[in-house]
């Protein structure tokens, strides 16, 4: 692959380092109050936008074909939603004695309470020939419970420290997630056809939308003289998510594969990157409502954009490993159930 190719390819991650250089070097575009007005532009308009596109591009109906393996489906959903920001808040009881910087932790705790992506989790699964039904139904559900589940897990594990009221967070989580999303999956149903023809670009807007997001959450930081960011941290963090990743994908790896777990190598592969996976799509815009007005909502931020590239690299090197392993166990137990030939005499 070519360095273009490359570039191509991983244009995303190199426009979260741009945004963030841009912001670094001109913080006052997109400050609060300024010439972008973020407080319009980004918490209404740009949030709205993101979960509009998620609505019509979201294909619901391809999910009743996974509809029926319940006790993958609760594995997943119980071990992102439940197992993992617990986990990860038990883990950061230790690492609160440490001197690594205390809003990068709470950003950590973020990462646990996220539902999974609707994309990277499918792409990896279907690379690897996993359960590709599964793991679209499992990032869909996760997504749609993740609006409800993910901003009450937040306030559950770091507390309000918003400074909106509860009641403000859930009315305007329903007016800029909720109805947008509902709204796209109606006029998907009417244009249904076009967009199957068409094939219009969701990822790329989506993610040009969660760049200018990110962009103004950065410039609220670089304005703010209070805020520093020491190196060591950093470095520390972005162990500490390599590892955790490694970790739970090794954790559901084990669990899904005992004997009597009722999952084929297969529904393994889906388990294990839909588990394990986060959504920034989601995440981000989240933050952005449920920490509206925060001083350090852009350090609280940093270990989720982290995550998000990490996850895709630890995939993406893993895939062949995966695929490897999957392949010669399914040979396994394909040779297991074959009927034995009576010996003769």
């Amino acid at each position: 692959m070519g360095m273009l190719d490359r570039l191509r390819k991983e244009w995303f991650i190199l426009g979260i380092v741009l945004v963030i250089t841009v912001a670094k070097l001109e913080p006052a575009f997109g400050v609060k109050g300024g010439p972008l007005k973020p407080e319009i532009s980004i918490t209404y308009i740009a949030v709205s936008a993101i979960f509009f596109n998620s609505g019509l591009s979201l294909k619901t109906e391809e999910l009743t074909s996974a509809l029926m393996h319940v006790k993958l489906h609760l594995f997943v959903q119980i071990f992102t939603l439940v197992f993992f920001p617990t986990a990860i808040w038990l883990f950061l009881q230790l690492l609160s004695i440490t001197p690594i910087n205390e809003w990068l932790l709470k950003g950590l705790q973020t990462v646990g309470c996220m539902p999974p992506p609707v994309s990277s989790a499918v792409i990896l699964t279907k690379a690897v020939g996993g359960n590709e039904a599964a793991a679209i139904f499992n990032s869909a559900f996760g997504s749609f419970l993740g609006i409800v589940i993910t901003p009450l897990l937040l306030l559950l594990f770091l507390g309000s420290s918003s400074s909106v009221p509860f009641t403000s967070i859930f009315s305007q989580l329903f007016m800029t997630v909720v109805v947008p999303l509902i709204i796209g999956q109606i006029v998907r149903r009417y244009i249904k056809e076009w967009l199957e023809r068409k094939k219009p670009p969701f990822g790329t807007i989506s993610s040009c939308v969660l760049l200018m997001i990110i962009y103004t959450t950065f410039c609220d930081t670089f304005s703010n003289p209070n805020i520093d960011l020491d190196k060591f941290s950093l470095i520390i963090i972005v162990f500490i998510i390599f590892s955790i990743q490694l970790g739970f994908m090794l954790l559901t790896f084990f669990f899904s594969t005992r004997q009597n777990s009722g999952f084929t190598p297969a529904d393994t592969v889906a388990i294990i990157f839909c588990s394990t996976h986060k959504s920034l799509t989601l995440g981000i815009p989240m933050l952005k409502i449920v920490f509206e007005g925060y001083e350090h909502l852009s350090l609280i931020s940093v270990p989720l954009l982290i995550y998000h590239p990490a996850q895709i690299l630890l995939g993406s090197v893993l895939v062949p490993t995966i695929k490897s392993w999957m392949i010669s166990r399914q040979k396994a137990l394909k040779l297991t159930k074959q009927p034995k030939m009576p010996v003769k005499v």
